[in-house]
C-alpha cells in the first residue's frame, strides 16, 4: 500500500515538473522568437555552404525544444540534398546515447554526411555527445558544424575536442535593441590554429541580419592551408631510415626520411615543428598499453595529445588507426627476420657440386649404358669374324687372336674402364676395329667434351668464388631450425599468433619480446636467435654489428655493451617478406591537419621525392656493408679439400684392394692343390682353360 502511493506521488511529481519545463520553455521561446530566427539563419547558412561546397548529406540533431524550428519551410527553402533528422529526448545522457541515436548516427558517418546542425538547448548534451563521438568516431569532426553558442561548450576539459572539430558556427542570438531592429546572430568559430591558452575565447566569423550576412565572408575557410608559424610538437623514436639521429659531443642531429616529410609540409602549411623524444625512449620505444589502462612511449604522447604529429616508423595497421591518425602511407616496408648464417664448411664436396644430383644419376647412366653398347658391339663383331673365318677355306691355320683394338671393348670391365676413361678426356691406346664401334665413339668423344667444358666451366666459378653461404630465407627454414625468435612489442607477438597460416602461428608460439636491438644481434651471431623488424632497420643493425666487428684490435671487444667476437657468425636477412607494411606519419586522433596534409604527401611520394631520401638515408649504410666485398679469383688450401678428399678415398680403396689381392693370393690361390710356385703359367693356363 505504502509503496504504490509513493509511486503515484513520484509521478504526479514527475508530471508537474514536465509541464512546468514545458511551460518554461515556451515561454522562452515565444520572448526570444528565437524559432522563427533561427530557421531563417540556417536557411541562409545551408544554402550558402551548398552554393559553395560539395554536400553529400546533412545530419541534423534537436530536442523537442527547438523542433519547431525544423519544420517544412526550411527543406522547402533550401536545396535539395539528403537530410538525416535525429531528435534526442531532454534527458537523454548522450554520452552513452539509446540505440536509435547511436545507430542513426552510425549511418550518417557510413553515408558520408559531411554537415551536422546540432541544435539543443541543453549545453551538457552537446558537450557529452562531442565527446563520445570525438572517443568512438561516430562523428566525422572534419564534417561542417553548426551549432548554438553555449558557455558550457568552452569548458577546459573540452578544449581538446575544438583542436580536432575547427570547421565549426556558434550561432548566439541577440534580442531587439531598438524598435524596428530585428533580432540577429553572432556567427564565431574556434580560434583555430592559435592555441587555446587557459580561456576559450571565439573568434567572430560574421553576422547574420535582417535575412543576410554583414561581411559575406567564407564562413568554412580552410583553417590549416596556413597555420600562421604556429608551433606544433612532434614526438619522433629514433628508427632507421624514417628517423634517424646522429649524435655528436653534446649536441644530436635528426634526419632520416619523415624529417624530410615533415620540414616539406611545415614550409607547405606554414608551422613551425618543435621535435622532442618521449621520457624513456630507448626502453618504451613506440610505446604500448600499461596494466593501469595508459599508454607509454610514442603513442603515450599521442593518446594523451601532448603532440601533434608522431615520426618514427609507424606502421599503417588497425591498432595504430585505433589510437591515432595516420597519413596515408609514403612507402610499403618488408618486414622480416635478421637470421644467423650457418658455419658448416662444404668445400669437401667441391668435386660434386658443380652438377645436381639428377645430373650426375643421369652422368652414371649414360656412362653405364654406353659401356655395354661398345662391349655389346665388340662382342657382335668378334662373332662376325669368326663366322667369317669358319665359312673360308684356307691354308693358313685358324688363331684365336682377337681383331686389332677389340681388346679395348671385348670383355665388359675393360669397356667400362676405357669409356670412362674416355669421359675423362683419356685416349684409347688403340683405334678400335669396326665401323660401328668408330662412328660410336666419335660421337661419344663429342658428348665428353661438352659434359668436360661444362664441369670444367662450373668447376672454376665454384673455385674462385667464395663459398656458398647456408643461410635460412624462408619462414618454413626458420620453423625447421628451431631457433628461437623475437621482436619488439606484444602486438607483434598477437599478430603472428593470430596467423591464419600455421608456419606463423608457430612462430607466434616461441615468439619472445626483447626490447634491445643489440642486444638480439648478439644473441643471433650466436646462433641461436632471430630479430623480426623491417628490412632497412635490419641492413642497419646488421652493418653495424659488423663495422664493430672489424673495427677491433684485439680477438674480442665490446661494442655498445655487447661482445663481438670472431667466432660469431654472420647476420643474414631473410629473403622472403613476412609481410608488406605500408608506413605513415602519426596525427593526433581526429586531427584536422591530416586531409590536407595527405594531399602533400601525395605528390611528394609522386614526383619521387620519398624514394630518393630513402636512398640518400641508407647509402651510408650500404657503403659501410662489407657483405658485398669485391669477389677475386684467389683459390686457396681450403677450396682444394675436395682434391685431397679425392685422393684419400683413392688411397683408402687402393689398400683395400691391396689387402684383399693379398688375402685371396695366401687363402685362396695358394691353398689350391693344383698351385706351384714352381710353374705358375701352367697353373694359370690349367685354369684359364677351365674357365
Amino acid at each position: 500500500m505504502n509503496g504504490t502511493v509513493l509511486k503515484v506521488i513520484c509521478l504526479t511529481s514527475a508530471l508537474v515538473f514536465i509541464s512546468n519545463v514545458s511551460a518554461d520553455t515556451a515561454l522562452i521561446v515565444k520572448e526570444l522568437q528565437v524559432r522563427k530566427e533561427l530557421e531563417f539563419a540556417l536557411i541562409d547558412l545551408l544554402n550558402g555552404i551548398m552554393r559553395s561546397e560539395v554536400i553529400t548529406c546533412i545530419t541534423i540533431l534537436s530536442d523537442t525544444v527547438y523542433l519547431g524550428v525544423f519544420e517544412g519551410t526550411l527543406f522547402k527553402r533550401t536545396i535539395t540534398v539528403p537530410f538525416v533528422m535525429i531528435v534526442v529526448e531532454e534527458s537523454e545522457d548522450l554520452l552513452s546515447p539509446n540505440y536509435d541515436t547511436l545507430e542513426s548516427l552510425r549511418q550518417s558517418r557510413k553515408d558520408g554526411c559531411n554537415v551536422y546542425v546540432i541544435i539543443l538547448a541543453n549545453g551538457l548534451q552537446v558537450a557529452r555527445l562531442l565527446k563520445f563521438g570525438d572517443r568512438y568516431r561516430i562523428l566525422d569532426t572534419r564534417a561542417k558544424y553548426i551549432m548554438l553558442h553555449d558557455i558550457r561548450l568552452f569548458h577546459s576539459k573540452l578544449h581538446y575536442i575544438w583542436k580536432r572539430i575547427v570547421n565549426v558556427i556558434f550561432l548566439k542570438y541577440h534580442k531587439t535593441i531598438k524598435g524596428n531592429v530585428r533580432a540577429w546572430f553572432d556567427l564565431s568559430t574556434v580560434p583555430f590554429p592559435n592555441p587555446i591558452k587557459g580561456i576559450f575565447i571565439s573568434r567572430r566569423v560574421d553576422i547574420w541580419r535582417n535575412g543576410k550576412f554583414h561581411y559575406g565572408r567564407d564562413l568554412f575557410a580552410d583553417k590549416t592551408a596556413d597555420l600562421s608559424n604556429e608551433v606544433l610538437n612532434v614526438v619522433y623514436y629514433d628508427h632507421v631510415p624514417s628517423v634517424i639521429v646522429i649524435k655528436s659531443n653534446e649536441s644530436s642531429k635528426v634526419g632520416g626520411v619523415e624529417i624530410e616529410i615533415l620540414n616539406t609540409l611545415a614550409k607547405k602549411m606554414n608551422f613551425a615543428p618543435k621535435l622532442y623524444q618521449p621520457s624513456n625512449a630507448e626502453a618504451y620505444k613506440w610505446g604500448q598499453k600499461e596494466s593501469n589502462g595508459s599508454f607509454s612511449g610514442l603513442l603515450g604522447e599521442m593518446v594523451n595529445g601532448n603532440a601533434d604529429l608522431a615520426l618514427g616508423n609507424l606502421q599503417h595497421t588497425p591498432y595504430h588507426l585505433e589510437l591515432t591518425d595516420l597519413s596515408i602511407p609514403y612507402t610499403t616496408q618488408c618486414w622480416t627476420f635478421l637470421t644467423p648464417e650457418a658455419l658448416t664448411d662444404n668445400s669437401w664436396k667441391t668435386l660434386i657440386l658443380p652438377f645436381k644430383l639428377y645430373m650426375w644419376v643421369a652422368v652414371l647412366l649414360v656412362l653405364l649404358v654406353t659401356g655395354a653398347i661398345f662391349y655389346g658391339l665388340a662382342v657382335n663383331y668378334m662373332n662376325l669374324l669368326d663366322y667369317n673365318n669358319s665359312l673360308q677355306i684356307t691354308k693358313k691355320p685358324v688363331t684365336d687372336s682377337k681383331p686389332v683394338g677389340m681388346y679395348l671393348f671385348g670383355e665388359i670391365t675393360n669397356s667400362i674402364l676405357y669409356t670412362y676413361g674416355m669421359l675423362l678426356v683419356v685416349s684409347l691406346p688403340k683405334l678400335p676395329s669396326g665401323w660401328s664401334i668408330r662412328l660410336l665413339t666419335g660421337w661419344y668423344w663429342l658428348y665428353c667434351i661438352l659434359l668436360v667444358v661444362s664441369y670444367k666451366a662450373s668447376m672454376t666459378a665454384i673455385l674462385a668464388n667464395p663459398a656458398p653461404r647456408v643461410t635460412i630465407d624462408t619462414l618454413k627454414e626458420l620453423v625447421d631450425s628451431k631457433i628461437a625468435c623475437g621482436g619488439w612489442g606484444r602486438e607483434t607477438k598477437k599478430f603472428f599468433v593470430e596467423s591464419l597460416d600455421e608456419i606463423g602461428q608457430k612462430i607466434g608460439e616461441r615468439f619472445e619480446n626483447i626490447d634491445n636491438p643489440e642486444e638480439a644481434a648478439s644473441l643471433i651471431a650466436k646462433g641461436i636467435f632471430a630479430y623480426y623488424d623491417s628490412s632497412n632497420f635490419l641492413k642497419y643493425l646488421s652493418v653495424k654489428r659488423k663495422s664493430s666487428y672489424t673495427s677491433m684490435e684485439f680477438e674480442n671487444s665490446t661494442a655498445n655493451g655487447t661482445e663481438v667476437s670472431k667466432a660469431d657468425r654472420d647476420l643474414h636477412i631473410m629473403s622472403d617478406c613476412v609481410v608488406n607494411v605500408p608506413i605513415s606519419i602519426g596525427f593526433h586522433k581526429n586531427s584536422p591537419l591530416k586531409p590536407l596534409a595527405d594531399v602533400y604527401i601525395r605528390r611528394i611520394v609522386e614526383v619521387g621525392l620519398v624514394e630518393k631520401w630513402l636512398n640518400d638515408a641508407m647509402y651510408r649504410i650500404r657503403t659501410m656493408d662489407t657483405s658485398n666485398e669485391e669477389v677475386k679469383a684467389l683459390i686457396n688450401l681450403k677450396k682444394l679439400y675436395c682434391a685431397f678428399i679425392a685422393l684419400a678415398i683413392g688411397y683408402t680403396l687402393s689398400v683395400i684392394c691391396l689387402v684383399g689381392e693379398f688375402v685371396h693370393w695366401h687363402f685362396v690361390v695358394k691353398k689350391d692343390p693344383n698351385f706351384d710356385k714352381y710353374a705358375m703359367d701352367v697353373y694359370y693356363t690349367n685354369k684359364n682353360k677351365k674357365h
